[in-house]
């Protein structure tokens, strides 16, 4: 499929603390959901949505999954030896799916400074950044949705979700003019506010893990100053930018699931293995056999003996 975005970066140096201690000894991105890992989900995207060159912003401890996208002579041996003809021809379609290349994040200085890295891979094009955390079910996929905004508008172009008023300051909000509609959910963005209180924020309109941005992304980035925590955030990069040029913000029309915190992480699981053929039917009897309130009880009694 061609496109105007070839090129999608994916920061995945964090340590993943939330998932302790699955995660002391591989990274977050490769957690199964069903029997992929979280961050095939979102390569599968990028793919079906144009885009042949993946960037991975990696760090220490992230091997896995630079080995999991390369060729295992070795599994392929096996494979073949035992006629497991299916699961070879998925295994050799991971390392034929695209181009990758890798960059190490040497510090974590935060997802602005992640994408600040890539610049010399990017380059002087048009480029997308997935959050692997954010898995997004939609058709046709959230990415390409998002892609067929920025050609149109010609502008930078951030997936947002509306939340409830009492997690905006969980997320980065952005301000629009209810007028300013440029299309079935694209706002021409206002401001953008890092992790407002409830009170203070000026929509519930919440960026999510998808961004379609432009080079000049990268000057706003060199001069924006790191926050109190040591950290350059994307969000003020992109205020910055926002001075010289429109920011477009778009509502993603899929099912977004949060895999970065352990019950959005399970809420996935359920949601994908329910949308399987070959799991779907027994899977449903299995929870439906389930007596709940009184699994429920009997954890809340065991928790509160402890």
């Amino acid at each position: 499929m061609a496109s105007s975005v070839r090129k999608a970066v994916f920061p995945v140096a964090g340590l993943g603390t939330r998932f302790l201690p699955a995660t002391k000894a591989q990274p977050k991105e490769m957690l199964p959901i069903v029997d992929k890992p979280i961050i095939q989900y979102g390569v599968e995207e990028a793919v079906a949505s144009g885009a042949d060159n993946i960037i991975l912003v990696t760090g220490r401890g992230k091997s896995a999954i630079e080995d999991h996208f390369d060729v295992s002579v070795e599994l392929e041996t096996f494979l073949e030896s035992r006629g497991k003809t299916s699961l070879l021809a998925e295994i050799r379609r991971l390392s034929t799916l695209i181009n990758f290349a890798y960059v190490r994040q040497r510090e974590p200085l935060g997802l602005g400074h992640a994408v600040l890295v890539t610049k010399t891979l990017v380059n002087d094009e048009p480029f997308a950044v997935i959050l692997a955390d954010d898995v997004i079910d939609a058709d046709p996929p959230g990415l390409r949705q998002m892609i067929d905004v920025f050609d149109r508008v010609g502008g930078p172009v951030l997936a947002v979700e509306r939340v409830p008023d009492d997690r905006v300051s969980s997320y980065g909000i952005v301000d629009f003019d209810p007028g300013e509609q440029m299309g079935d959910g694209v706002w021409r963005v206002r401001d953008l506010v890092e992790k407002p209180r409830r009170e203070q924020a000026p929509s519930n309109l919440a960026i999510i893990g998808r961004y379609v941005l432009t080079p000049d992304i990268f000057s706003a980035l060199e001069a924006t100053a790191a926050d109190r925590t040591g950290e350059i955030q994307l969000t003020n990069g992109l205020r910055r930018l926002l001075r010289e040029r429109p920011i477009y913000a778009y509502e993603v029309k899929g099912v977004r699931h949060d895999t970065g915190n352990k019950l959005g992480f399970l809420r996935a699981v359920v949601y994908f293995a329910l949308r399987r053929r070959d799991l779907a039917g027994p899977f449903a009897d299995y929870l439906k056999s389930l007596d709940l309130d009184s699994l429920v009880e009997a954890h809340k009694t065991v928790a509160s003996s402890e």
